[in-house]
């Protein structure tokens, strides 16, 4: 447990980052509150259980930054867009000599981070820990977990089976600023690197594990999976695939933010994350049935965060969660948030 060790969370009074907050809390770390609005820091500090140090920052402040993150043993960073506030967050990080850990799910932050940081973390012994979410973090486990003993793997396929999307403002804005970073294109991994178009989307047909079943899904609905798998799998092909509803509700700006409806602040949503690598005529398969896209978050950052902190990890510089843990221990450490199958199957050439 987190033994009273102080842990940063850049962004804390969003809607992630408050299940992040909470998360630290009962795993026995102290958070510390930062973000740009002082009195929303102020007023989640006051409806905490126990006190909670506020320490204003913004990432056009590198001296704000270096004062949220004094004496903490990690920061996460929960407060996108990740294209504006990961590069500072990170620079602080590495200042500090301490964990970065975000949930970033905008695909070229995250190719950024990597780019832009990996070999200056791997020369500081560092760890620098994108992705640790929903989207990216969790594909990869799951993926990694399923790769299993394979060394490679023709294709990788992620579909998210999502009862339904009601995005944070977060979301919509990390949405807008990718797209126009992209200029309205679209964007995929294959042939080994991420390319850029403006083919329309396909629907297809997914058959999911019970109790989905099968359902019509939006084919390369790409998400930063394409970022985080193949930054160490050795997969040339990794597609995305969102549920027809999700994204149906992303993509209207009438769908509301998410509402709670339990005490611990999550919604009514539910998800089936179905991986999929093949590797010619074999096929295995990871799947995670759980609720709450933003609430599962938590539990992912913060058991990742003890990790590094405890030393569970098995490589420095800028890794993706499956190179730098035990994929199958972690999952299995979440089964309280999480329900994880595991399979394999041989497939015949024509399918």
């Amino acid at each position: 447990m987190g033994s009273g060790q102080t842990v940063t969370v850049f962004g804390a009074y969003g809607h992630t980052g408050r299940f992040v907050v909470a998360e630290l809390l009962d795993r026995g770390f102290v958070p510390v509150l930062s973000g740009r609005d002082a009195g929303k820091l102020r007023e989640l500090a006051a409806s905490a259980p126990a006190r909670l140090d506020v320490r204003p920052a913004s990432a056009e402040d590198p001296a704000s930054l270096d004062r949220a993150l004094a004496g903490a043993a990690a920061v996460v960073n929960a407060a996108g867009p990740f294209a504006t506030t990961a590069g500072p967050v990170v620079e602080a990080a590495l200042r500090a000599g301490i964990p970065y850990v975000d949930v970033a799910a905008e695909i070229e932050a995250n190719a950024d981070t990597f780019e832009r940081y990996g070999d200056r973390a791997r020369s500081q012994g560092a760890v620098i820990l994108p992705a640790m979410a929903f989207f990216g973090g969790l594909g990869d486990l799951l993926a990694t977990t399923a790769m299993g003993d394979w060394t490679r793997a023709d294709e990788a396929r992620v579909v998210y089976g999502l009862s339904g999307w009601h995005p944070t403002p977060g979301t919509r804005v990390a949405g807008k600023v990718s797209s126009e970073r992209r200029e309205g294109r679209r964007v995929r991994h294959t042939g080994g690197r991420l390319e850029y178009h403006r083919d329309e989307l396909a629907l297809l047909d997914w058959e999911f594990p019970a109790p989905l079943g099968r359902r019509t899904v939006v084919d390369e609905f790409t998400m930063a999976d394409v970022v985080t798998l193949p930054s160490h799998l050795d997969i040339p092909e990794v597609r995305t695939a969102m549920a027809l509803e999700a994204a149906r509700d992303l993509a209207s700006p009438d769908t509301p933010a998410p509402t709670a409806v339990d005490e611990r602040g999550r919604s009514a949503q539910t998800f089936l994350v179905d991986v999929v690598v093949r590797s010619g005529t074999g096929e295995r398969r990871a799947v995670a049935h759980g609720r709450d896209i933003y609430a599962v978050t938590a539990p992912l950052v913060v058991e990742a965060v003890e990790r590094i902190l405890t030393g569970r990890t098995s490589a420095t510089g800028v890794v993706s969660a499956g190179a730098l843990f035990d994929a199958p221990d972690l999952l299995r450490a979440l089964s309280a948030h999480l329900t994880v199958e595991v399979s394999e199957r041989a497939v015949s050439t024509a399918s």
